[in-house]
């Protein structure tokens, strides 16, 4: 069986091409959904195993980046999104998808999928829109079945508004003790895993989010949101550095979480 894979498109979305590769190196069947044909009920989440909300400038970023779409989305598709989380399937958003993802209240979420925001992505500390490398962690402890056995990988931010906050400080403890913040930007020169919460310096961490959080996971684990790209390292040869490596041409560092999804699905 090959999963099918929902990845959303619309409204300024601009990152669904690559996001449908990445899914289909990693052996999944990929659709590309209108938003609007969801809304509709010309297509429908549920004939779906994996969703998908890809990178882009959904609705040009207005009201904030994520804000309009996440509306969308959460008053739109409401029954859809909690039935599609509540069977058990694995979601993605990356980048503006992650911004749509909490925004919509279905990040850091809870497990009622009660779809009430309780983080945002703010304006980054650099007050600029950062398009660099940098070296994400993963919690090896997180329920998070996208990062499942990944420890490090270099991937690209393209992002202006991707600081990871939230209004109630201790709410972040409780997302560290249940493995929820699953992605931190780290420095490549420490070994694995890190520790400590202090922020980073830029431009380590591009955006200076709390704890250096790069992304979450919901309470399941099949929730996950972050803000850098993995789906522009899905080859060798898109790496940092890869003219200065001895590394035989393949899959770069970014397919481990797609894998991870197809693999948990084919496994469920």
């Amino acid at each position: 069986m090959e999963p099918k894979v929902a990845v959303l498109s619309g409204f300024g979305i601009n990152c669904e091409i690559e996001t449908m590769a990445v899914f289909e190196m990693a052996g999944a069947l990929v659709e590309r959904v209108h938003v609007n044909r969801l809304v509709r009920g010309e297509a429908s989440l549920s004939d779906y195993q994996i969703m998908a909300i890809p990178g882009g400038f959904s609705f040009g970023d207005h009201l904030g980046s994520g804000r309009l779409l996440g509306n969308r989305l959460r008053f739109g598709l409401r029954e859809q999104v909690r039935e599609f989380v509540s069977s058990g399937k694995p979601v993605i958003g990356i980048c503006n998808g992650f911004q749509v993802l909490v925004k919509m209240g279905l990040l850091p979420g809870d497990d009622e999928v009660s779809l009430t925001q309780t983080a945002s992505l703010a304006l980054n500390d650099s007050g600029r829109y950062e398009n660099r490398w940098v070296t994400l962690e993963f919690d090896p402890d997180s329920p998070c079945i996208w990062t499942t056995g990944l420890e490090r990988i270099r991937v690209p931010v393209r992002h202006g508004e991707g600081k990871f906050v939230t209004d109630n400080a201790k709410l972040m403890d409780s997302w560290a003790d249940s493995g929820q913040l699953v992605a931190r930007y780290v420095d490549p020169n420490t070994t694995y895993p890190s520790s400590g919460d202090d922020t980073l310096p830029y431009p380590i961490s591009p955006n200076q989010s709390w704890r250096n959080v790069a992304g979450v996971c919901d309470p399941s684990g099949l929730v996950f949101g972050l803000m850098p790209h993995p789906e522009a390292n899905h080859s060798t040869w898109l790496g940092p550095s890869w003219t200065r490596e001895d590394t035989a041409h393949g899959e770069g560092e970014g397919m481990g979480i797609f894998h991870n999804a197809v693999r948990h699905v084919l496994q469920d």
